[in-house]
């Protein structure tokens, strides 16, 4: 029997609001959101200088590799999944550039590899590592990486993609869940696709292949796989491609496929699902429209005009008014890994390794989105999928306990700022929640839900931080907002 799912909406709290309100809607979406300190400074900087900074980031500065293999060795064991889940969690919650992450994140839905074919963490990490380096340049540039990736070759077999015995999986996967989606091209075309990645492998395949599934303790494991073309193994032949006739190779498909009209259409609508709102499910896209065709047009525009680049049509997206209007913001359910590294971050992140990371990294699999573990090659659905009865219960337990430890870097901070805001000591029960709301990352709640906060904190008397039981009050607040619907929302 399935679980029960709801639909979570935001309405009269979704207006456009002041500046920081804006900054902290791009925070939120372009990253896990921003503490109040993170907000200050990129006040300073005003929205458009947000932007910039954002497209051009500087050190990520996160928690060191040496570090947190020091404390975690297991962490070096590249068969252990949940390890290497762990040391992106470490990366994504401690990191200065979140927008890397968050384009890694979103390539990682969308290229959807697991560990759990592959065994060695290793290559996923290092396919984690790609998607950073080239997620936000040209498309074209992006899939010949993927189709030399080493974890996407074994992901779809295409190391027994051979001259004259072709394996269609990964000329497949590229047409219909990468880049054009169904309806886009013919089985003739996966045919011709396929033979065109012929010989696309991996160096020293037979050894390789029987070495990764050998148990490791050495850092980093035995395995570090390299792409290798073998022109003995691939096809030469002409081949007709989508339309086109030639001796194509792999390069020579991509050119196709990227100029093709369909292609930006399809990852424009993966980045408004990702970005902007929730959009239906891939599997419905070939026969619904999407459910905003000038954003999906803007982005087009953006990637024709700027040699394919995944970041001009973000760019273009995140100046635009469609962005910033109020039916665009807490449009979105936040993903598990969304709400809990949000979360973490909203807590201070890790200063040195601690236990807990596995807790997080746990807590996303318990929600429905295990890193490095997508449930079929198809990547996670998103929106409503991510909402049920089960997962709920996950979502607020999890949130409601980060929260609520009182010596967490993020949260002493919040309470220090309320107290400074009141050297007396009182504190209305009304003054409390406008706070917590505003120290939490400038968030905003429907007036219903906030009218439940405030009645809840009447209900507790007097209180004036500078005390215990203030701080246990102040605390309490701060896990009832991350409990509410709202904060489901990004």
């Amino acid at each position: 029997m399935g679980e029960a799912r709801e639909t979570l909406t935001l309405t009269t709290a979704a207006r456009s609001g002041t500046d920081t309100e804006l900054i902290a809607h791009l925070l939120r979406r372009a990253g896990f959101g921003a503490t109040w300190e993170e907000l200050q400074a990129a006040g300073d900087l005003g929205y458009q200088g947000t932007l910039d900074l954002l497209f051009n980031p500087g050190d990520p500065e996160s928690m060191p590799q040496d570090i947190i293999r020091r404390y975690h060795p297991d962490q070096s064991i590249t068969q252990i999944a949940p390890s290497s889940g762990s040391v992106w969690m470490y990366r994504m919650s401690t990191t200065k550039t979140p927008f890397e992450e968050k384009i890694a994140l979103f390539w990682h839905r969308i290229f959807a590899t697991g560990q759990t074919k592959l065994i060695q963490g290793k290559v996923m990490l290092t396919q984690i590592e790609m998607f950073r380096q080239f997620g936000l340049g040209s498309f074209r540039d992006l899939l010949v990486q993927l189709s030399q990736n080493p974890a996407m070759i074994l992901w779809l077999d295409n190391q027994d993609n051979h001259k004259g015995n072709i394996n269609e999986n990964y000329g497949r996967e590229i047409l219909e869940l990468f880049a054009m989606g169904v309806g886009n091209y013919s089985e003739e075309d996966i045919k011709e696709c396929s033979r065109a990645f012929t010989g696309w492998t991996i160096a020293n395949m037979p050894y390789m292949s029987i070495k990764m599934r050998n148990n490791t303790l050495r850092p980093y494991g035995y395995v570090a796989w390299q792409y290798q073309f073998d022109a003995d193994d691939h096809d030469d032949g002409e081949k007709t491609f989508l339309g086109e006739t030639g001796n194509f190779n792999g390069d020579d498909i991509i050119d196709i496929i990227c100029k093709n009209p369909a292609t930006p259409r399809f990852i424009a609508r993966h980045l408004y699902h990702h970005f902007i709102a929730d959009e239906l499910p891939v599997p419905q896209w070939p026969f619904e429209g999407p459910k905003d065709p000038e954003a999906i047009e803007l982005m087009v525009d953006a990637y024709f005009a700027n040699d394919y680049s995944i970041g001009a049509m973000l760019r273009a997206v995140f100046e635009s008014d469609m962005f910033k209007s109020e039916a665009t913001q807490y449009a979105r359910i936040k993903s598990p890994v969304e709400l809990v590294v949000g979360t973490l971050r909203l807590a201070g992140g890790f200063d040195w390794p601690t236990a807990d990371i596995f807790k997080a990294t746990a807590a996303c699999g318990f929600m429905g989105q295990a890193l490095l573990a997508p449930v079929s090659v198809e990547g996670w659905m998103g929106g409503d999928d991510w909402i049920s009865t089960g997962s709920m219960v996950q979502r607020i337990n999890f949130a409601s306990a980060t929260v609520g430890d009182p010596t967490k870097k993020g949260i002493k901070s919040i309470i220090d700022q309320i107290s400074d805001r009141h050297p007396r000591g009182l504190v209305t029960p009304k003054a409390l929640v406008d706070e917590c709301l505003e120290l939490a990352g400038a968030l905003r709640v429907e007036d219903d839900t906030k009218e439940g906060i405030v009645a809840y904190a009447q209900e507790q008397g007097d209180i004036d931080p500078r005390t215990d039981d203030g701080v246990d009050k102040i605390v309490s607040v701060l896990q009832l907002i991350v409990s509410t619907r709202e904060y489901q929302l990004v």
